[in-house]
């Protein structure tokens, strides 16, 4: 058994930490009992003060400390049964069983915060304040305008003011580019992306029969002098691209490339849809592309990468004046934004939880990367990237005999691309211990 077990005083110091944190006295409890565990404070076994001591203790009432231990349990922090006393829960084999996952790009649980519960409240006050009818009846298939204002206000610190008549909700950010490739393409049509791009992008545009020619990248993606010269040769009706966080490379354009790539498009009047799923993540947001060019590109942002997969709901600002059109084209592949999840968005939005959230996404992604940094320090990638590029690297060095589930560029080159590389995915294993032992297998590969 821990030390703490047979001391009273040891058993309830983790309490001090309650102090430091903000938000309801119950998730500061909780939240302050994870950062002991994490510490080492407390370990698996050491038996902590029941409830009524600790509201004791804490001057606070029964219900308060009953809800916060709760949560604890709910997120797996805590064990306990009658007559015997509540313990710190063991690692169980199923904790660390199975592949570690570095493929799938994830936002991380962001720290501080359980999304279940911030779930549980946000549904039940919308099932509190609406009716049900009315909530899963057909909507607007571009958003409504509640909809469409949080949107445009959840993407100003990238975009600016953006008028919400140019908002567009989307069912998710693949929906989205799926509708505007239908919209703003016709089959043969010729297209330019990265050379490494997203999947998603790739397999929907050969499906439409377009043409995908791919640009090389450097550390600030597309480079300047392919794309001239991309754009001169082949006449493209769109450039698609990533500016943040590149997807796989990770790559960064500053606000000089920004410039230079939207100056080279507008001048040969090339349209661009900029995927910028990862926009928000960096603690000072870089201009989007659409800032600089609102009357030329038509930017996505999703909030699975800055807040959760499951909230499947992305923004599409459009250039002035096309938001219904597009809209039209997105009804016909999927007649709406999923209401409940749409309605979550906008209160998260709306109420300040969805900063909360996004905040410690990007704290948990900070510390993700840095950890990245000492155990791969080859890797590249921003402080608050999700994942990191292993330029060379291959993803079939026997990865599953290792423990290991990895991607590596074939699933991400454009047609004609060659070369190498892996992208490791930092949010998808659901502790940072976890993540380690992955990292630490792929740095103990040697055919890198």
């Amino acid at each position: 058994m821990g030390a703490t077990k047979g001391s009273p005083n040891l058993a309830a110091a983790w309490l001090r930490h309650t102090q430091a944190l903000e938000g309801p006295a119950y998730r500061r409890i909780a939240q302050a009992l994870e950062n002991a565990v994490t510490d080492g404070e407390l370990q698996p076994g050491d038996q902590i003060p029941p409830q009524r001591e600790i509201a004791r203790r804490l001057g606070i009432d029964f219900t308060t400390v009953t809800r916060a231990y709760a949560l604890a349990r709910e997120r797996g922090l805590i064990e306990g049964t009658t007559g015997r006393g509540t313990f710190i829960r063991s690692r169980t084999e199923a904790d660390e069983a199975g592949l570690v996952d570095l493929s799938m790009n994830l936002p991380p649980p962001p720290a501080g915060l359980n999304l279940a519960t911030l779930l549980h409240e946000t549904t039940t006050a919308i099932l509190a304040r609406t009716d049900p009818a009315t909530l899963m009846a057909y909507h607007p298939g571009a958003g409504s305008l509640a909809q469409r204002t949080a949107g445009a206000a959840w993407l100003a610190l990238s975009l600016g003011q953006v008028d919400p008549t140019r908002v567009v909700v989307a069912s998710g950010a693949q929906t989205a580019l799926s509708a505007l490739l239908d919209h703003l393409t016709t089959p043969g049509d010729t297209i330019l992306a990265e050379a490494f791009a997203y999947p998603g992008l790739l397999a929907t545009a050969a499906r439409r029969g377009l043409t995908v020619v791919g640009c090389a990248l450097d550390e600030q993606g597309l480079e300047p002098e392919a794309l001239a010269r991309l754009i001169a040769e082949h006449r493209p009706r769109l450039l698609c691209c990533t500016p943040t966080f590149q997807n796989p490379t990770a790559a960064t354009m500053s606000l000089s490339r920004r410039e230079a790539v939207v100056a080279l498009a507008r001048a040969a009047g090339v349209m661009i849809i900029e995927d910028d799923a990862y926009g928000l993540l960096p603690a000072a947001p870089p201009p989007a592309l659409a800032s600089l060019w609102p009357e030329g590109v038509f930017h996505v942002a999703t909030t699975a990468k800055t807040l959760s997969p499951g909230l499947r709901v992305a923004y599409v600002v459009t250039p002035p004046g096309r938001a219904e059109s597009f809209a039209g084209a997105l009804h016909a592949i999927a007649q709406m934004p999923p209401p409940l999840m749409a309605a979550v968005a906008t209160s998260w939005i709306r109420e300040g939880v969805a900063a909360r959230v996004l905040a410690g996404v990007r704290e948990e992604a900070v510390a993700r990367r840095a950890l990245a940094a000492e155990l791969l320090p080859a890797a590249v990638g921003g402080a608050e990237s999700l994942h990191v590029w292993l330029t060379d690297a291959r993803a079939d060095w026997a990865a599953k005999e290792r423990g290991l589930a990895l991607v590596g560029a074939e699933a991400f080159r454009a047609p004609g691309v060659s070369g190498e590389g892996l992208r490791i995915s930092l949010g998808a294993a659901g502790k940072r211990a976890t993540l380690a032992r992955g990292l630490r297998e792929v740095s103990n590969i040697k055919a890198i």
